[in-house]
């Protein structure tokens, strides 16, 4: 998808509709002047509601769609006849997509499944119609409920791209390389920082037609959880992933030190994260011989860790392996 498509973050009015009047009508015929009270009821006013949709990976539609507006609710009318609701408004978020009030920053909903439904903005309730409010004593009340007023509220709609495997590590570390050879993804390399502006997926095929989804996220750096670089635009996608796949060049000067680096930047920004499951890929291994590859071996993290060379296409295979194994322990 092209960078400019990739939307993840919007800013939207919603305006919910009001309720309908009831009515407040008397029953009138040819043969019975002064009839009871027959006014029905006001329609609701339409909501304004969240709907997962699979089939969408991205907020683009709801970029230049800043003002969602319901439908009111019709009034009631005689014969006790019930007004017709508002018309609800559907919005089709991607799965992995989370609502928060603008003003309070509250979180209000998460979607995550296809077809799940939150209503975001209720409408308005319909009001009674003079039907209700008959008595023994009070036979004619001249008088029915106004419907309830729509609501209106500034909402942001935030995308958390679901992945199985999440690429961590920062900018040139041979990330999307690595996704292009591993996946049919084909995201943009270049030999230069912050080549990835979004976060591509890519399905890995494992064995007897089995897959997980991958996903390379922007390069992290120093201070990223104080919005340094790409920051915290990208941050959030990774609180999405089952399994964590750190990479770090095999030609970095300290392995060990650039893992950590890249640990604390998590845990700065959200310490659940460390809960995650974790495996180190060192990339570009083809650089480096036997070995200068066993003594790297000797201070590397207690986790699964794994040499691999994109270029030359060496342990891959054994890659997806680990990963199989971590998402279906």
């Amino acid at each position: 998808m092209a960078d400019s498509n990739f939307v993840d973050y919007v800013k939207i009015f919603c305006a919910s509709g009001n309720g309908g009047q009831g009515s407040k009508h008397f029953m009138r015929t040819r043969t019975n002047s002064r009839g009871g009270p027959d006014g029905g009821d006001g329609g609701r006013g339409g909501h304004v509601i969240l709907r997962g949709d699979s089939q969408l990976w991205t907020l683009l539609h709801l970029k230049y769609t800043k003002h969602l507006k319901a439908e009111h609710g019709e009034a009631g009318s005689k014969q006790l006849m019930h007004g017709a609701n508002g018309k609800d408004v559907f919005i089709d978020v991607p799965l992995g997509t989370i609502a928060r009030d603008a003003e309070t920053g509250h979180i209000e909903c998460e979607i995550t499944e296809e077809g799940q439904t939150f209503i975001l903005v209720p409408g308005g309730r319909g009001g009674l119609g003079n039907d209700h409010f008959k008595t023994a004593t009070r036979q004619t009340p001249r008088f029915a409920q106004p419907g309830e007023p729509g609501l209106e509220s500034w909402k942001i709609l935030e995308l958390k791209i679901l992945a199985d495997v999440g690429l961590v590590g920062f900018p040139n570390a041979g990330k999307s390389t690595l996704l292009s050879v591993i996946s049919a993804a084909k995201p943009q390399i270049a030999d230069y920082p912050f080549t990835t502006l979004v976060p591509n997926l890519g399905i890995v095929k494992y064995h007897q037609q089995k897959s997980f989804v991958m996903a390379d996220i922007p390069g992290i750096i120093e201070g990223a959880h104080d919005g340094k670089g790409l920051g915290l635009r990208f941050l959030r996608h990774i609180e999405r992933n089952s399994i964590l796949l750190f990479i770090v060049p095999v030609d970095t000067k300290d392995i060990r030190k650039e893992y950590q680096i890249l640990l604390e930047e998590l845990n700065q920004y959200n310490p659940e994260l460390l809960d995650k499951t974790r495996v180190l890929a060192i990339t570009k291994s083809d650089l480096a011989d036997n070995e200068i590859i066993d003594e790297f071996k000797k201070d590397l993290p207690s986790i699964p860790c794994i040499f691999i060379s994109s270029h030359k296409k060496t342990g891959l295979e054994q890659l997806k392996e680990i990963l199989w194994k971590e998402l279906n322990p």
